[in-house]
C-alpha cells in the first residue's frame, strides 16, 4: 500500500536501493536499464505527446503514468485508467471534468504550501481515486503532516534531495522516520508484529520489528528484526543464515509490517525446516529440491539426467504438454499440469530462474497496453483431426502402442520413490466447497430441494423421492441367468460376513468382584450409496447390503440415481428385496448424500454411510461427517480405484496383463502397478504386449489408452524388495502373481484385498468370492478396512462391580480421581465406602 513516493532523479546509490525497498518510486523519462519495483513516470509537459512512446514504458513494466493535464484528453480512453495518474496545479483544478476524473486513477497535486482543507476539498473530489501531494517547499514537511495527509486519503511526493538514510534534519526527513510515520502499535512494547515471506509470498514466519529494526534494514537490505529478549537481532549474523530484503510494506491498518526476502542458507526458523510453519509444500517445494538436485545430484538419477541432457527434458516438455492438452477431466488436468510443472521448472532451475523470476514476468505480461492476436503459431495452429465415431462396438485402432512407463527400484532416489508412491491430489477442500450450497439446500428444503436436484443433475423429473417396500415384481424382473448370479453371489457374501459377525459377550473379571464386558449392537439406520443412472452396479449393492443385513441394521436405505424414466435398475431392485431394504432413495450425488444425513419429509434419517462415488459423493460424505448437527459417520474416504500387481518369473503374462487392466478400464485417473520381481527383458516385454494386445480388444479401450499411459512398472530385485515397495503404497487392491503366493501373504502389511495365485482375479472379489469390493484407496490401507461386517456394528462396554470388589477397587479410583483434582469423581467411590 502506498504511504508516500519518493521522486527521484538518480536512479542508483544506497538512497535509491533503500527506497526500492519500501514502496513505488517516481522517475523521469530518462529511465534506468533496470526498472525498480512498480516505477511510476512522470512526463515532462514540455515535451510532445507520444502515446505509442507511454504504451511502449507501460509495455516494459511502467506501473502508472503521470501526464499534464493539457494531454488528458487526447490519452483517456486509448490507455487504461488505472495505469493514468493526473498532475495538476492548484490552479487549474476547477477545470477538471467529471469525463476526465473517471478516466484516471487520480491525481499528482502540485502545491506552494500542504493547505489540509483544499486538499481534502479535492480528494473527496476524486471520491475513491488516489490523491499525491507535491508542494514546492524548499523544506520537507514533519511526520505529523504525512499522518495527517493519510488521514484525509493522501499521500506525500517527495523528492530525492528531501530524503536521508541518516537523522532527520529541517532539509531532510530520513526515509526510515517518513515510511513508519503512519504505523501504529498496541503492545505495550511498541512494537510492530511482522511477516517474514518469501519473494512468492509463502510464510517463513512471524517475528517483531522495532523503528530502530526497521530503519536498519531499510538501508542495508538486510533482514533486521527486535528479538523481545535480546535486542536488536541481525538474522543470520552467528548462523550464516542472513536475508536480503526484497519489499517491506505496512498493511491496511498500518499496524503490522510485512518483510518479503531471500533467505540464504539453512532456512528461517531455528529448527532444521525453512518456515516456522513447517516444510514447504506445491511449488516452492519442488523448486527447493530441483535447486538441491541441481548441484548435488548423483550421476544416473533420473534428475540429473535431465540437468545434463536438454533434449530428454525438451522431450519430456513436450510429452506432458501434450498429454495437459488432451486430459479431459479435473482430476486428469490437474495431474498433468503437475507433471509439466515438474519439467517446465527443472528446464527453469538448469537457468537460473526461480518462480519469483516467473511470477514477475506474468504481473509484467498482466499489465501490458498492447496484446497479441493471441493465435498459435503455424506449427500448433492445426487441431488434431478426431478420429470419425466408430460404426460398431468395437475399439478405434491406433498405431501407437500401449505402454505402461518404468522405474528401477534399485537406482531410484529417495524423491523418485516418494513420486512412484505418488497419488494424485484430492482437492476436497475445492470440492467441498462446491457441495457445501448442494447440501445446505437439501437441509434447509428438504424434498422439493432433493427433487429440483435430481431433476437437474440425473435428469429425471420425479413426484416422489423414495421407494418402499413391498417391491413390485414388475420392477424386479431379471434374465434368467442374471438373477442366478446375482442369487450365487448372494449366497457367497453373505456366508463370509456372517462369520464375521460378533454376537457373543465378551467377560472378563479383571480383579474379584469386577467384570467388564463388551457386546456388539447393529447401528440402527444405514444408508447405501450406489453409483448408478447409466450404470449397472447390483455388485455394490450386495457388497453394502449382505454385511448390513447380516450385522441386523433396523432400517438399511438404498441411494441410487435414478434412470431418465425415474426406474431404478432392476438388479438393484432385485438386491434390495433380498437385503431386506427399507427404502430406496431416487437420488444421486451430493443431494443423496445429504437426503440420508439430516432427513428429509420422506427420506429416512440416517447414522452411517456407505458407499464410493465420484468426487462430488465423496466431498459430500465427508462434509456432512464434521457436521455435529447431522451426527453422521461415514465408512473411510475414497479416491480412484487401483491395483498393485507383483509378478515373478513364473508369472503368466496374459493372466498379469488380464489383472491390470481390469482396473485401468475403471477410469482414466484409475491407479495402475506393476512391481516386477527380477523378470527377464523378454518377461516384461511379453507382459507389455499382451497389455496392448488386450486393450485394443476390449470395449473401454480408449479409456485404458489413458489410464495405462499414467500407469507404472516398478523393477524390484526380490520378494522383499517388492513387498515393502507395496506396503508403501498400500493397494486397494494386491495380486500376486508369485511363487508359493499364499507363503508370501504374511509379509502383507498393508492392502485392501489380497489375491493370492494365478487363478485368483481381483474381479473375482469385486463380485462373488465372498470378500468385500469396498475398499480403502488412495494409501489409505495403511489405517482403514474394508468394509465388513463389524462396520455395521458398534460396540459396547459395561461393567458390574461387587461390594467386596469396590473395597478393592475404590481406594484406587479415589486417589487418581483426588490427582486429577475431580473431587466429585472420589466423592461418589467414597461414600459409597462409607457405607461399607
Amino acid at each position: 500500500m502506498t504511504r508516500f513516493l519518493p521522486l527521484v532523479e538518480d536512479a542508483q546509490g544506497p538512497l535509491f536501493d533503500a527506497l526500492n525497498r519500501i514502496g513505488p518510486i517516481i522517475l523521469g523519462t530518462n529511465l534506468p536499464n533496470v526498472l525498480p519495483n512498480h516505477p511510476y513516470l512522470l512526463l515532462d509537459q514540455n515535451s510532445p505527446l507520444d502515446i505509442d512512446q507511454i504504451v511502449a514504458w507501460l509495455d516494459a513494466g511502467v506501473e502508472k503514468v503521470i501526464l499534464p493535464f493539457a494531454y488528458a484528453k487526447e490519452v483517456i480512453g486509448i490507455i487504461p485508467e488505472d495505469r493514468l495518474l493526473l498532475l495538476l496545479d492548484v490552479a487549474n483544478f476547477s477545470a477538471v471534468s467529471d469525463k476526465v476524473r473517471s478516466g484516471v486513477s487520480g491525481a499528482l497535486l502540485k502545491t506552494p504550501e500542504i493547505d489540509l482543507d483544499m486538499i481534502s476539498s479535492i480528494s473527496k473530489f476524486f471520491s475513491d481515486s488516489a490523491i499525491h501531494v507535491w508542494s514546492d517547499s524548499p523544506s520537507p514537511p514533519s511526520t505529523f503532516t504525512v499522518r495527517a495527509l493519510l488521514g484525509i486519503g493522501a499521500n506525500l511526493v517527495l523528492p530525492s534531495a528531501q530524503l536521508t538514510l541518516s537523522a532527520t534534519t529541517t532539509t531532510q526527513l530520513n526515509v526510515a522516520d517518513l515510511f513508519l510515520a503512519p504505523i501504529v502499535s498496541d503492545r505495550p512494547d511498541g512494537l510492530f508484529p511482522t511477516v517474514v515471506s518469501t519473494e512468492s509470498g509463502h510464510s517463513l514466519g512471524l517475528v517483531y520489528s522495532s523503528a530502530e529494526s526497521v530503519k536498519e534494514s531499510i538501508a542495508t537490505g538486510k533482514g533486521v528484526y527486535q528479538s523481545r529478549k535480546h535486542g536488536l537481532w541481525r538474522k543470520g549474523e552467528t548462523s550464516g543464515a542472513t536475508q536480503d530484503v526484497v519489499s517491506i510494506r505496512l498493511d491496511c491498518d498500518s499496524d503490522s509490517l510485512e518483510f518479503k526476502v531471500v533467505q540464504h542458507g539453512t532456512g528461517f526458523c531455528h529448527l532444521p525446516q525453512q518456515s516456522c510453519f513447517g516444510d514447504l509444500r506445491g511449488l516452492p517445494a519442488l523448486e527447493s529440491v530441483l535447486k538441491s538436485r541441481f548441484q548435488t545430484a548423483p550421476p544416473g538419477s533420473y534428475t540429473k539426467r535431465l540437468f545434463d541432457d536438454p533434449e530428454l527434458l525438451r522431450s519430456k516438455i513436450m510429452e506432458e504438454a501434450d498429454e495437459l492438452c488432451r486430459a479431459q477431466t479435473k482430476e486428469e488436468v490437474a495431474f498433468e499440469a503437475a507433471d509439466l510443472f515438474y519439467f517446465a521448472l527443472t528446464k527453469c532451475i538448469s537457468f537460473g530462474v526461480g518462480i519469483p523470476d516467473i511470477e514477475r514476468s506474468l504481473d509484467k505480461k498482466a499489465k501490458r497496453v498492447t496484446r497479441r492476436p493471441g493465435n498459435a503459431k503455424p506449427q500448433w495452429s492445426k487441431s488434431p483431426k478426431k478420429p470419425p465415431p466408430p460404426t460398431s462396438s468395437a475399439p478405434v485402432e491406433s498405431d501407437t502402442p500401449i505402454r505402461m512407463r518404468s522405474s528401477n527400484l534399485s537406482s531410484v532416489t529417495r524423491e523418485e520413490r516418494a513420486l512412484l508412491l505418488r497419488r494424485p491430489v484430492l482437492k476436497s477442500d475445492e470440492m467441498i466447497a462446491k457441495v457445501k450450497p448442494i447440501v445446505s439446500e437439501v437441509r434447509k428444503r428438504g424434498d422439493a430441494a432433493l427433487l429440483e436436484f435430481t431433476a437437474k443433475f440425473d435428469k429425471a423429473q420425479l413426484s416422489t423421492t423414495c421407494i418402499f417396500p413391498p417391491y413390485s415384481k414388475s420392477s424386479m424382473e431379471l434374465p434368467a441367468d442374471v438373477k442366478d448370479a446375482i442369487d450365487k453371489a448372494y449366497a457367497n457374501i453373505k456366508k463370509f460376513h456372517q462369520a464375521q459377525s460378533d454376537g457373543s459377550t465378551l467377560k472378563v473379571e479383571t480383579m474379584p468382584g469386577v467384570v467388564c464386558s463388551r457386546f456388539a449392537r447393529p447401528i440402527s439406520r444405514v444408508g447405501l450409496y450406489i453409483p448408478g443412472g447409466t450404470a449397472i452396479l447390483p455388485s455394490t449393492a450386495l457388497m453394502l447390503g449382505v454385511p448390513a443385513q447380516v450385522a441386523g441394521c433396523k432400517e438399511v436405505v438404498f441411494a441410487t440415481p435414478p434412470r431418465p424414466d425415474g426406474s431404478i435398475t432392476p438388479e438393484v431392485m432385485y438386491v434390495a428385496e433380498l437385503v431386506g431394504a427399507s427404502a430406496i432413495l431416487k437420488a444421486g450425488g451430493a443431494q443423496a448424500v445429504a437426503a440420508m444425513a439430516y432427513g428429509t419429509e420422506t427420506v429416512p434419517k440416517v447414522d452411517k454411510i456407505f458407499g464410493p462415488g465420484n468426487q462430488w459423493v465423496t466431498a459430500a460424505k465427508m462434509l456432512v461427517q464434521n457436521d455435529t448437527d447431522a451426527l453422521v459417520s461415514i465408512d473411510m474416504p475414497a479416491g480412484p480405484s487401483e491395483v498393485l500387481v507383483i509378478a515373478d518369473h513364473t508369472a503368466n503374462p496374459a493372466f498379469v496383463a488380464a489383472d491390470l487392466l481390469s482396473q485401468a478400464e475403471h477410469g482414466i485417473d484409475s491407479q495402475v502397478v506393476l512391481v516386477a520381481v527380477s523378470l527377464s527383458k523378454e518377461h516384461l516385454s511379453a507382459i507389455e504386449d499382451e497389455v496392448d494386445k488386450q486393450a485394443r480388444a476390449l470395449p473401454r479401450v480408449e479409456i485404458m489408452r489413458q489410464s495405462v499411459a499414467k500407469s507404472i512398472i516398478v523393477k524390484a530385485s526380490s520378494i522383499e524388495e517388492a513387498i515393502g515397495f507395496s506396503n508403501d503404497y498400500a493397494p486397494e487392491h494386491l495380486i500376486l502373481h508369485l511363487e508359493n503366493a499364499s507363503q508370501h501373504v504374511k509379509m502383507i502389511d498393508n492392502a485392501g484385498s489380497v489375491f493370492v495365485g494365478p487363478y485368483t482375479p481381483e474381479s473375482c472379489g469385486d463380485y462373488a468370492s465372498g470378500t468385500n469390493h469396498t475398499l480403502p484407496t488412495n494409501g489409505y490401507a495403511r489405517q482403514f478396512s474394508g468394509v465388513n461386517t463389524l462396520s455395521f456394528q458398534k460396540h459396547i462396554t459395561s461393567q458390574e462391580i461387587t461390594s467386596d470388589g469396590l473395597k478393592v477397587l475404590g481406594p484406587v479410583v479415589a486417589t487418581l480421581a483426588d490427582c486429577e483434582g475431580l473431587g466429585a469423581h472420589a466423592n461418589a467411590v467414597r461414600i459409597r465406602l462409607g457405607t461399607l
